[in-house]
């Protein structure tokens, strides 16, 4: 059983993806962000940057004590590794999924997470860092694009961690003011996983866990106001 401490954004969704479609057993534990949550003593021995998603797998593979994650690259890699599964054996193929896994967590999420903060949370509009990460979320989604011509999946033929990790992503594409018609080869490839029924019910876990997206000032604090060391 893996304990999956949770909350519907798209670095949490991209484990219950991998969860859904690997059919392992899991059970959530909520991190409601919005209500400081992440900043609680018992989730910060688990995950010490008091960021989710984090997990506790209580049967890993070693047959040893539970392990816990925390960085949802970290979380993808580790649960790949321990089914056999999404991330290929042979060096060559692991390499290029390995490329694009990072590329996703050290910028296609990071920018388009600035993107939705700078539009849709800053209290003051910045021109500067609107364009800036606009420009930015554009460039990403065009690397995308050229990367999935040809291509069934990021990596090539077979669905691996590269594709749960920027799929949630792109599926927020509205929330940063992208059109998916503009990129065609996304477009392709985010409506082909968003209909399999995995990833249906991944994404239906939203509904039940935050149903609404309206940002109350208390919110507000814990998302951008609290340092780690208050908890």
């Amino acid at each position: 059983m893996i304990d999956l401490y949770y909350w519907p954004t798209p670095n949490g969704h991209k484990i219950t993806l991998l969860l859904e479609e690997a059919g392992l057993d899991y059970r959530i534990r909520p991190v409601d962000i919005g209500a400081g949550d992440q900043f609680k003593p018992e989730f910060l021995a688990i995950s010490p940057n008091n960021r989710m998603p984090a997990i506790v797998d209580h049967a890993p593979a070693d047959g040893g004590a539970a392990i816990a994650v925390f960085e949802s690259g970290a979380i993808l890699h580790y649960l790949a590794a321990k089914i056999g599964k999404y991330l290929p054996a042979d060096t060559r193929g692991r390499v290029e999924v390995d490329e694009w896994l990072f590329w996703q967590v050290g910028g296609y999420g990071p920018m388009l997470g600035q993107n939705h903060h700078f539009n849709r949370y800053a209290p003051d509009k910045i021109p500067y860092a609107i364009e800036r990460y606009e420009r930015e979320t554009q460039r990403l989604y065009g690397v995308l694009d050229r990367r999935l011509a040809g291509r069934e999946y990021i990596a090539g033929d077979a669905l691996s961690i590269a594709d749960f990790a920027c799929h949630p992503w792109a599926h927020a594409h509205a929330w940063h003011y992208i059109d998916l018609a503009d990129y065609p080869q996304v477009r392709r490839w985010h409506d082909a996983l968003a209909a399999r029924p995995a990833f249906q019910r991944a994404y239906a876990l939203e509904q039940t866990y935050r149903p609404s997206r309206e940002m109350t000032d208390e919110a507000r604090k814990h998302l951008f106001g609290t340092p780690a060391r208050t908890a």
